[in-house]
Parts: C-alpha cells; structure tokens; sequence
C-alpha cells in the first residue's frame, strides 16, 4: 500500500466499492499518479485557501441552482464544486462515446418510427400499451416531419461504472438535459487552479461546446434559411436551471426569451424588438411539453407560446428538442432500449443498460415487492432523483406505504438492483478530510445535420452526503470536473 500524505492522511478504501483513483489494497492507480504528486504535497491549510479560490471564483461565474422543497421555496445555492478531478483514460472513453452514439441513433430512429408508421410496435419489439399509457407520448407529433428527421438534438445520459470495472447506462434525458453550463464552469475554474496538470495530462478540451451548440442549432433551421434566428427559451429567473439558460444563451450569443417575448402570426413565430418583430426561426426551448403552447397543451400555462404548435406543424420554425421525445427517456420505455438498438442498427449494444424489472408486469412487480429491500425503485416519469426508493435505507413501515403506491399504479414505476456506483475523494468541509464518495457522470452529446458530436467527460456529480447513491443537485449533490486524458 502506498504512502497516503497530506489532504489523503486520513482517506480510507471501502473494497466493496470501485475506488477510481486506489485500488483495493490502496496503491494509486496509473492514470492518476502525476495527479496525486500534486494533491499529496498540500497540506490541509493549503487546500482549504484554494478550495476557498475556487468557490469565489464559481460565485463570480454566478454558477448556482435554484432549489425546490418543502422547507426551502426557491433558494438559491452555490453549486457544490469539488477539486479532486474524475479521470478517465481516452480508451475507456472511446468505448463510452461509440456507446453513446449508438444508443442517440437509434432512439432517434425510434422517435421517428412511432410518430410514423410505428413498424416496431406492429413487429411487437416495444408493447403499444406501454407506448401509448406514456405522459410523454404526443399525438400531435403524429406525422410531423422535422428537419433533418432529428429529435434529439441535444442529450444526456447518465452512466455509472459498477463494481465491476464496466459502465452501464442509468438513464437516457431527452428533453430537456441539463448540467453542462457546470461542465463548462468548472473546467474554466480549473484551468486557472491547476494549469500545469492539463498540459501534462494533455486533457481533451470542453469549451468549444457551445460553438458546437450553436452550429447543431443552426443546421436544423426550416428549410431555404439561411442566417436563421435562433433563440433559447427560457422559464424564467425562478427556474431551477435558470443560470445554465442565460450562460448558453450568452456563450452563444444569441437572445434569451420567455414566451410573453415572442407571438404567433400566419403560423411564423416573431420576437418582440423595439426595432419591430423579428421572425424567430430555431427555438431552443427549456420548457417542458405541456407548458410550450396552452392553445394545444396546458391551457393555463403563461411559460410558452399560444400558436406555437401550429407553426411547428407547418415548418416555418424549429425547437429544440421536439415535443414528444420524453416518451423514448421513460424509465420504463429505457428497458426496451438494448432491442431498440438491435431492431433498428442490426447491432449489440456497446454500453449495456442496468437490469431493470417492470411493475406493469405481474410477475415482475411480484418480484420487486417481494425483493424491495435489496432494490432502488424509481418513478418512470421523474428527474432529478425525485421519488427514488432505496431499499436497504428504508424502515418496514416505509417500504409497506411504498409498496401501497406501487400497488395502486404499477405502470408509474420501475426497479433496479441498487448498483454499487464508484466512489472517488472528495473534499469534506464538515470535517475537513478527504472521504469515498459516490459518483456518476452525465454524458453530453449533439445532433445535428453533420452528424453526433459527444462532449469529452461530461459532468461527473458526487453524493455529497455519505453512502449516498443519489447525486442530483436538487439531492444534495455536487459535481466534479471530468477529465479525458491522452498520457499518463
């Protein structure tokens, strides 16, 4: 075992975890060696000074979130940053990427056959009912054509590396992901930290995103346009995201609207400028479904656009991504993926899905109340780590009033076996040491006209409290920055 020095001297290994910097017997893996050269020659003082020059320098960024409870009703936090970088060596990210790209394509292509000729329900690969019952599921996307036959312009999925050294997929989010801007913040806040380390490691770099953005968005412009207008609608300021739709808009240059700024006329949409109307032809839009249009969706919705449906339907605008692509990220529709992709590219599957069982199903719902304390259960229609049920942290009387809920709509959830995320060293302000802490990592990727662009690394977020599993912001989580290496 080697030596643990300075912010690690009290740093201790769980073998029953994947450690991505130790290995069990806590010699420090390869890929991290010049890393720990740096962090072990810190004492504590030294490290708390510059994890307080990070801080300022992320609440100068303005990088915060807006959380929801019942005890805190829209409050603003910093968003949790933690120094210790996530490195992965760029075979192992070849492997994720190809994956990626895979898994986009062909839900793309599913997206496409259900709000068309809906050949893999006729072939009986993906249940009609289960399609159908989605709240995602949009009968006004039948037929409509989008440009460039794209749906997914913009993704995250969210992988995990098991115990047993491989990566799975947790989750597709094809709506309206989000999470990148704190990739972005986060690796300008590094830079000016530990410069040296990226010159040594020859890191992939991240900050041509939004140039990238900004071309994927324009590649799906209508038809016969050729400087199109694009936008990023927003919520508004008390939206959870709020700051990652002003930094895009920012970094993209382009203007950041609510719906009250723009209006429908002759099935065109139009900006509203003191110079006059200015017809809008690309909505990015990061506002759900049912809130985009109220003379077709929510009625009562003030967040979208009244005619916006119809200008879609007719081609003279785009959004970003189409209505209707939640049905392919519900949990429960997830489970299909892996035949999705054989049914549609002929092709395995290149990162595999974590199992999951169905509670629509009779004798899988048998198993899962039968198994409860040995399985995370999850909602199929809810994000950031909302109504997720862990099992070995629950009481009897808690699992009882959870298996009522399943009970009383089996179609509403899903489970999985409670997979053993890896862990890496993280920062602990409480007690000042450096402890295992859990880790995932939502990885971004673009379509467009020329093709699917993967982000390198992505956001890697950490369950800040210990034993955790659930890394989500709104959770409590923080994040890390995300490093692809070339040399080690």
């Amino acid at each position: 075992m080697e030596s643990q020095t300075g912010i690690f001297n009290s740093y201790k290994i769980d073998p029953a975890h994947f450690d991505e910097a130790w290995t069990p017997n806590g010699d420090i893996r390869g890929h991290y060696k010049h890393l720990m050269d740096t962090f072990k020659h810190l004492d504590m003082d030294e490290y708390i000074k510059i994890n307080e020059i990070a801080k300022s320098d992320l609440f100068n960024q303005g990088v915060t979130f807006n959380v929801y409870t019942e005890e805190n009703e829209g409050v603003e936090r910093l968003f949790p940053f933690d120094l210790f970088p996530r490195m992965i060596p760029s075979e192992e990210w070849k492997t994720i990427e190809t994956g990626i790209k895979q898994r986009i394509k062909a839900l793309n292509l599913f997206l496409w056959d259900i709000y068309h000729e809906q050949k893999i329900l006729k072939d009986k690969i993906v249940p009609s009912e289960l399609l159908f019952s989605s709240q995602f599921y949009k009968k006004e996307m039948i037929g409509v054509d989008p440009p460039g036959g794209i749906y997914i312009h913009i993704t995250g999925i969210d992988i995990i590396k098991h115990n047993d050294g491989k990566y799975y997929v947790l989750e597709d989010n094809l709506r309206c992901p989000s999470g990148v801007s704190y990739v972005l913040s986060n690796r300008e806040t590094m830079k000016k930290i530990f410069f040296n380390l990226f010159s040594r490691y020859h890191v992939k770099p991240v900050m041509q995103y939004t140039e990238r953005l900004l071309a994927t968005i324009r590649s799906v412009a209508p038809d016969r346009i050729d400087n199109p207008l694009c936008v990023v609608l927003t919520p508004g300021t008390f939206n959870s995201a709020y700051f990652e739709h002003s930094f895009l808009a920012h970094q993209m240059g382009i203007q950041l609207v609510e719906g009250r700024d723009m209006f429908v006329e002759n099935n065109f949409v139009y900006m509203k400028n003191i110079h006059g109307p200015k017809r809008v032809d690309v909505i990015y839009r990061r506002v759900d479904d049912d809130f985009i249009d109220p003379l077709v969706f929510n009625e009562k919705s003030v967040l979208g656009v009244p005619g916006l449906m119809a200008a879609y339907q007719a081609g003279n605008v785009n959004i970003i991504n189409a209505p209707g692509t939640g049905v392919a990220d519900d949990k429960a529709v997830y489970t299909y993926v892996p035949d999705i992709i054989k049914y549609y590219l002929d092709e395995e599957p290149i990162l595999s899905n974590v199992p999951t069982y169905r509670c629509e199903r009779p004798d899988e719902m048998k198993y899962v109340l039968e198994n409860m304390h040995n399985l995370v259960v999850k909602p199929v229609d809810e994000s950031g780590g909302y109504g997720v049920f862990i099992g070995d942290r629950k009481t009897k009387e808690e699992i009882e009033d959870y298996k009522k809920l399943i009970h009383a709509n089996p179609r509403k959830y899903i489970a999985q076996p409670i997979m053993s995320l890896s862990m890496l060293s993280t920062f602990i302000e409480d007690t000042n040491e450096s402890e295992q802490r859990h880790i995932d990592l939502r990885a971004f990727a673009l379509m467009g006209k020329d093709g699917i662009y993967v982000l390198n690394g992505g956001l890697t977020r950490v369950a800040l409290q210990k034993g955790n599993l659930i890394v989500n912001s709104s959770q409590g989580g923080g994040s890390k920055d995300t490093w692809v290496i070339e040399n080690y």
